[in-house]
């Protein structure tokens, strides 16, 4: 991801908060989704997105949980369990002053360990080499998706990817990255 001005830092591309720049921890393996990727992530969810309640797991510099909240999600959960990262998101959620997005400190599998709440999109974008993916996907079939919701998964373009329990709807490489969108149907 470029960095503005060698700053660690992201812009959100669309809606209320349109070009509003975050900052985020300098934590090893944070790694931000970057402007073109999260472009073509909210073109796939654009019909969807107004008042849609969404889970942003691993949510790391906040940017796709932010994105979805600048477009008009209504409620947005944002969860990151490093202690410094929850520190730089509580400064950025500060500088929005928005009452629709929360921040939980804690690691995803913890979080979906606890009675379910349905969402409508759910961003699944651990760190590289970190969380399992499938494990957090039978976790999120507890009920924690809405029927027909959105599932985003975002991992290295080199990763063995295992079949998920939802239909893919889209998938795609970036550079790195491979992304697939899922409905829950």
């Amino acid at each position: 991801m470029k960095r503005a001005y060698g700053t660690n830092q992201v812009r959100i591309i669309a809606g209320q908060w349109r070009g509003r720049r975050i900052g985020f921890a300098d934590v090893p393996g944070l790694r931000p989704t970057g402007d073109r990727v999260r472009e073509t992530l909210f073109n796939w969810l654009q019909a969807g997105i107004t008042g849609a309640a969404c889970l942003d797991l691993f949510a790391g510099s906040g940017a796709l949980g932010l994105e979805a909240a600048s477009r008009g999600a209504g409620h947005v959960v944002l969860v990151e369990q490093d202690a410094r990262v929850c520190r730089q998101l509580r400064g950025s959620l500060e500088a929005l002053q928005t009452a629709r997005v929360t921040l939980v400190e804690q690691a995803a599998l913890a979080y979906l360990a606890a009675a379910p709440r349905p969402f409508d999109i759910v961003f699944v974008d651990p760190p590289f080499g970190g969380e399992d993916v499938p494990a957090v996907a039978r976790a999120l079939q507890s009920g924690w998706l809405a029927r027909d919701a959105r599932i985003y998964v975002e991992q290295p373009a080199d990763a063995h990817t295992v079949a998920l329990p939802w239909r893919l709807l889209k998938r795609k490489t970036q550079g790195n990255v491979l992304i697939r969108l899922y409905a829950n149907d």
